[in-house]
């Protein structure tokens, strides 16, 4: 039986990487502009530092963790997420202790859950993110949103909407947990088999459950916004101000709670058309306890992550043109005695920066010739006996036809003028 790429994974071929390619560039220039650096963290992590962050009851942790023990006995986990990995290399490495806070960080890489693979979603993924930790102002909430806007907006997506909500704090959400489980456990029988659990353990993800979030009961819950403190109430209002000011709409959704336990006061999400029912393409929130959780100083921080996987799908459906083959500028046709001077060639337009590229199946000329105009390329250099004899090169345009003979000498600066727009 030969073999397959396991399942719930994928290979990404050239074609498809020159997308991926393409939006990690504008995800990377959009983050220097926001002064953000980027971080790269291990891909697998102690697996406490997911349970004590996450959350034990999150179904992450108790359902889509993959973890093994090493050798030497440790229990380690691949990466779930990338908030975890980055606060904790945040307070190993003390960058608290930076006169310049926030610490604003990105990353982009891999991570891995099990759970039933379906189109944009893998059991290994990607995302791209962003930390901002060392401030509690709203103003960096918006900021952090802002990013996120204009990342997407940059790609050309449309149809991309900012829903909002505030979760609260240690001060205030108690009394809104109460207040829910004493709603919904008179209805206990009509919640799913994962929603009974919650309701002892975490009822707050009951409101964004796959099956029951959007049944009558929930939708009729009570609203957290309706429970919060003077100081979250505040700080939420100060963040609607913040974005209105930047022109960035926005939709309040009571039930928008997040599924990782760490969140605190502001969560987001960007929604977009094209993704069915699975919509949400950027997401995050604040995290002020996290730090401290992890055993660095009590310092507050917010974030975002979004799947490219589900990026890509949006962007293919709404038409976007990222991605596209590279010109080839130079395609070297080489036989008989030219040769011997395919690959010198080669390498000479290449360290010039010119895309350049040849045959290697040794055929005639005009099998390379019709390969040069299947990959698109611009001019043909055809050395062969006579070339090799004179030390020249016949540069053949493929596209507004003629060709004209040039020393291999002058080569490189011929090209740099036939090139120039």
């Amino acid at each position: 039986m030969p073999y397959q790429v396991p399942r719930g994974t994928v290979d990404v071929l050239p074609e498809e990487a020159r997308r991926w390619q393409a939006v990690e560039d504008v995800f990377r220039d959009v983050c220097r502009r926001f002064g953000y650096g980027e971080i790269r963290t291990p891909i697998f992590e102690q697996t406490e530092l997911f349970a004590r962050s996450v959350g034990e009851t999150t179904d992450i942790v108790q359902k889509e963790m993959y973890t093994f023990t090493d050798r030497g006995g440790r229990s380690l986990t691949l990466r779930p997420e990338g908030t975890a990995p980055v606060v904790r290399a945040y307070i190993e490495h003390k960058l608290y202790a930076s006169p310049d806070l926030p610490v604003k960080l990105c990353y982009l890489g891999p991570m891995f859950r099990y759970e039933r693979p379906q189109s944009g979603r893998q059991r290994q993924f990607h995302q791209f993110g962003v930390e901002a930790i060392g401030s509690d102002t709203p103003v960096l909430d918006a900021e952090v949103i802002a990013l996120g806007w204009t990342f997407l907006r940059t790609l050309g997506l449309h149809d991309v909407t900012l829903t909002l909500n505030s979760v609260g704090c240690p001060v205030c959400r108690p009394a809104y947990r109460a207040a829910l489980v004493d709603y919904v456990r008179p209805h206990r029988e009509e919640l799913c088999e994962d929603c009974r659990s919650r309701l002892d353990q975490n009822p707050l993800r009951i409101l964004d459950c796959k099956i029951d979030g959007d049944t009558p009961l929930v939708e009729a819950a009570p609203k957290i916004t309706e429970h919060l403190c003077d100081a979250c109430r505040d700080h939420h209002a100060a963040l609607k101000t913040e974005l209105t000011r930047l022109g960035i709409p926005f939709v309040e959704d009571a039930h928008l709670v997040r599924g990782l336990d760490y969140y605190t006061r502001t969560v987001f999400e960007f929604v977009a058309e094209g993704l069915g029912a699975q919509n949400t393409v950027l997401a995050g929130g604040r995290y002020n306890g996290l730090v401290k959780e992890l055993g660095g100083p009590d310092q507050p921080g917010i974030g975002f992550a979004l799947g490219v996987e589900r990026l890509l799908l949006l962007l293919k459906a709404q038409g976007a043109s990222l991605g596209t083959h590279p010109e080839l500028q130079a395609f070297v046709i080489a036989f008989g005695a030219g040769e011997a001077r395919k690959l010198p060639l080669l390498m000479r337009l290449r360290e010039a920066g010119v895309c350049a590229d040849a045959d290697y199946s040794g055929r005639g000329i005009k099998a390379q010739l019709k390969a040069a105009n299947r990959r698109g390329a611009r001019y043909a250099l055809i050395v062969g006996d006579d070339e090799a004899q004179t030390g020249t090169v016949t540069v053949k345009d493929l596209v507004a036809g003629g060709q004209q003979t040039v020393s291999e000498a002058e080569l490189v600066n011929a090209m740099r003028d036939f090139l120039r727009p």
